[in-house]
């Protein structure tokens, strides 16, 4: 059993880090890749084969983490919560974890308890890290495309919480919101002033 994971919204100003973890079916979906190759449409259709077929569960850290421990150990948090899910679902822990990037949770986090491996660029080799991509971004879109409803002037339903010119241009207009985060120039820089 190797399950794959990586995260999505490490760069944006706006809204939680989510990581998921995926073990795939046999056989696996066809069509994998790292998920900001594909179209939205086709991560659309794998993300309903990968949650139909496969078993997954994903981790979210919300910005008061983020702010709290720094976005690299907000990631480590959510990676572990996404993986430590995954097995509760399962009943049972994976042989190894594969991890997008150059840097486990192993020795990061206390609660992590698994063999890992990271995988530079695994999101695009690994087929699991792959449909661990996928996961992950396109439950963080729709995290973001819900609080746009309750933030309409920063563009979150395009821009996902990422510093876009739009999406300056309204944070200097309007200030930041709860969903921004603190510790993130230019945010931080405007919480100071």
């Amino acid at each position: 059993m190797i399950v794959g994971v990586d995260e999505a919204g490490r760069g944006p100003l706006a809204g939680p880090v989510v990581a998921a973890a995926v073990l795939l079916c046999k056989p696996r979906p066809s069509g994998l890749d790292d998920s900001k190759k594909l179209t939205a449409a086709r991560r659309g259709e794998l993300e309903a084969t990968i949650k139909r077929r496969c078993q997954w569960a994903v981790g979210v850290v919300d910005v008061e983490d983020i702010d709290r421990l720094n976005i690299f150990g907000a990631t480590m948090l959510a990676m572990t919560l996404a993986v430590d899910a995954l097995c509760a679902k399962l009943g049972c822990d994976p042989l190894e974890v594969l991890v997008d990037g150059n840097m486990t949770p192993a020795g990061r986090r206390p609660e992590w308890r698994w063999n890992a491996r990271a995988i530079v660029g695994g999101d695009a080799i690994e087929p699991c890290i792959s449909a661990a991509s996928i996961i992950a971004k396109e439950h963080r879109d729709r995290m973001m495309c819900a609080a746009a409803q309750q933030h309409a002037q920063y563009g979150w339903e395009k821009n996902k919480g990422y510093g876009t010119p739009d999406h300056l241009a309204a944070l200097r207009a309007h200030g930041p919101t709860p969903l921004h985060r603190k510790s993130f120039a230019p945010v931080s820089q405007m919480v100071l002033l």
